[in-house]
């Protein structure tokens, strides 16, 4: 790695990390002044490299808008090691697992993914395994991968008789392998798209002249919302303008804003293994104040990002209705039941002294009518009721202290809160 940079100048590391085959692939970490808000992965287009127009001046430009990017050579390019004749789309799709892996130990998991060309067909794919993506971003991307097929021309048909042939390509020649066409003609892109659970930016020139503007439309259609389209008016392919460029990297700052979540705080415990890794200060996030929740859209038909204090997690409806990335409302309403439960009856053993091993709370949320509920004082329709189930653990115990501490179990906070007469204030803001 290179040498520390001040935390309040901007940064760009020169990194190695393992990719999906094992192969050593080199990368470059493009750091913010600061603190980032943010990580994005960022993946180039076929037979490019991380150091292209593109991929180079997207990630630079990114940083003034505080977020950090890491661009990285798939196998067998550029300064990475591996044959590119033995890979493959489902290799790129490996190398962005383990490019998102990287950030996740050393920084902070990715939340933006940004693919260029063939490269945004990969990050398409790939968000699926990097679930604390937020938003993804295509360039000139084509809708399906097999679309590459177009650019090996005459040799296509030399590979599918022969297993492999030489292509040239941007200049260069590249061993193409029958095993890659097979492996292009082999994903299903429509349904990733459709189930991609991320808010989606479609961005593409009408004048590109490799893979044609009707390529954002499919992306487009297949995708559900929310999702955004910007037409790269002007623009080649390969960005090769400066101008162009630095447009997407202002668009995508301002477009992903909406979705991104504060990064969690550094352990106090790990800053400086952190900074000795990276060179930087450890990164702190925002935190609410205590007592404070925040659920926010995070893409996809139903998923919900939770900002609780520090903690982070996500909230889904089950599939078919949602993806099921996360527990939906009601088990959340539970786990709070059970988790002030158990507290409650842990401080109360604590503070007797009796020998309560352990505890466990199980319960469970369903809807009868009211004739059937002996203690309800409502009579008609139907009324909410949680089973809760305990667990006592301790040979110790007494027949009393169980009773006492099922008793107690009806005094834990929330449940007060529950069965209590509550208000709940709405307003707009």
């Amino acid at each position: 790695m290179s040498a520390a940079q001040p935390p309040s100048q901007p940064a760009s590391q020169k990194i190695t990390f393992p990719g999906g085959a094992g192969e050593t692939l080199a990368a470059r970490l493009e750091l913010p002044a600061g603190t980032p808000r943010a990580h994005a992965l960022f993946a180039h287009c076929f037979t490019c490299g991380k150091d292209g127009f593109a991929a180079a001046r997207i990630a630079r430009a990114l940083t003034a808008h505080g977020i950090a990017v890491l661009r990285f050579d798939f196998t067998g390019l550029g300064q990475s090691d591996g044959d590119f004749g033995n890979t493959g789309f489902s290799s790129n799709i490996e190398d962005l697992i383990a490019a998102a892996d990287y950030l996740r130990t050393h920084h902070a998991a990715p939340q933006l993914l940004v693919g260029h060309s063939l490269g945004g067909a990969a990050v398409l794919a790939a968000r699926h395994r990097i679930p604390e993506v937020r938003a993804v971003a295509t360039i000139g991307a084509p809708a399906d991968p097999a679309h590459v097929e177009h650019l090996l021309g005459e040799a296509r048909a030399e590979i599918q008789a022969q297993g492999q042939a030489s292509v040239s390509l941007g200049g260069r020649e590249f061993c193409i392998r029958r095993g890659f066409l097979e492996d292009i003609a082999g994903q299903r892109q429509a349904a990733r798209i459709g189930d991609l659970g991320a808010a989606l930016m479609v961005m593409h020139s009408p004048q590109d002249n490799v893979v044609g503007v009707d390529n954002a439309r499919l992306i487009f259609d297949a995708a559900r919302h929310p999702k955004s389209f910007v037409s790269l008016d002007g623009a080649d392919h390969l960005l090769t303008r400066r101008a162009d460029a630095e447009y997407v990297a202002a668009v995508l700052a301002a477009w992903v804003g909406r979705y991104l979540v504060p990064e969690p705080a550094a352990d106090a415990g790990d800053a400086g293994e952190q900074a000795g890794q990276t060179g930087q200060a450890a990164q702190v996030g925002q935190v609410l104040p205590a007592g404070t929740v925040r659920v926010t859209e995070a893409g996809g038909r139903y998923r919900q990002d939770v900002t609780a204090g520090s903690h982070r997690f996500q909230v889904d409806e089950p599939a078919p209705l949602g993806a099921d990335s996360g527990p939906n409302p009601y088990d959340l309403l539970l786990t709070a039941l059970g988790a002030c439960t158990s507290i409650t009856l842990r401080m109360y053993a604590d503070r007797k002294g009796w020998p309560l091993d352990g505890v466990s709370v199980s319960l469970h949320h369903d809807r009868i009518h009211a004739k059937d509920c002996e203690s309800c004082e409502t009579t008609a329709g139907r009324v909410d009721r949680i089973s809760r189930r305990l667990q006592l653990d301790g040979p110790l115990l007494t027949a009393e202290q169980r009773a006492r501490l099922v008793e107690i179990a009806d005094m834990c906070p929330v449940h007060r809160t529950l069965t209590g007469e509550m208000v709940i204030t709405t307003e707009l803001l």
